[in-house]
């Protein structure tokens, strides 16, 4: 399973990717807005540079032909970007046609099976269903990747599969037990899967009993 980072902080994905855990990143306006950077051109670009590998920079506008304009413009940032396209019936449109033009399309806010399955067929490189939100709302979000996955596998389709929405943990696991190409998570999920209390509790006493065996 591939980890991309979901976050738009420079030093959080430098820190990241420090371990050897950051294949990509994804981003948001939420997030983007977070950074606190208003020129946003420039921040996917030093993101770019820094990772090396997908970025994420989504659309704003909800009409096609404003999708389409705006995916164009983003994509001369960098080799990296990856087009976010909202999976609407315009952006369903706007995926086909940047597709098309080879440009790699993330569909985002995906929340049903059906969805996923016209998104791949639209052409898009990569399908983000948010299992977290879906979680909120009393659904199961790791059953509907379950779904895509198997959906994906039956038609050979190229999609990859961006757990997104990840709120912890047992969300990676069990995406990576069903077969999910990748888990886009924020950084401080990614060091809640390091932690374990059984290890710091493992550490402390093979510390006591060095110190012992040094007499102090």
């Amino acid at each position: 399973m591939k980890f991309f980072i979901d976050t738009a902080d420079l030093a959080a994905i430098a820190e990241i990717k420090a371990l050897g855990m950051c294949d990509g990143v994804t981003t948001n306006p939420s997030l983007m807005a977070q950074a606190g950077r208003r020129d946003t051109d420039a921040l996917l670009r030093e993101i770019c540079d820094l990772v090396q590998g997908p970025v994420s920079g989504e659309v704003v506008a909800t009409d096609a032909e404003g999708m389409i304009q705006e995916g164009v413009r983003l994509a001369k940032l960098s080799e990296h970007i990856v087009v976010k396209i909202p999976t609407t019936y315009a952006g369903l449109r706007a995926i086909a046609a940047l597709s098309g033009r080879g440009i790699p399309v993330n569909a985002t806010l995906v929340f049903s099976a059906s969805q996923a399955l016209l998104v791949a067929k639209a052409g898009a490189a990569y399908c983000s269903p948010f299992v977290g939100r879906l979680d909120d709302v009393s659904h199961d979000g790791i059953a509907l990747v379950e779904q895509i996955v198997t959906i994906y596998d039956n038609y050979d389709l190229e999609t990859e599969v961006i757990v997104a929405s990840v709120r912890h943990p047992n969300h990676v696991v069990e995406s990576a037990l069903l077969g999910a190409h990748i888990a886009t998570i924020p950084p401080k999920v990614i060091k809640q899967l390091v932690q374990h209390p059984l290890t710091d509790k493992g550490l402390a006493s093979f510390l006591a009993d060095w110190d012992r065996l040094q007499g102090k």
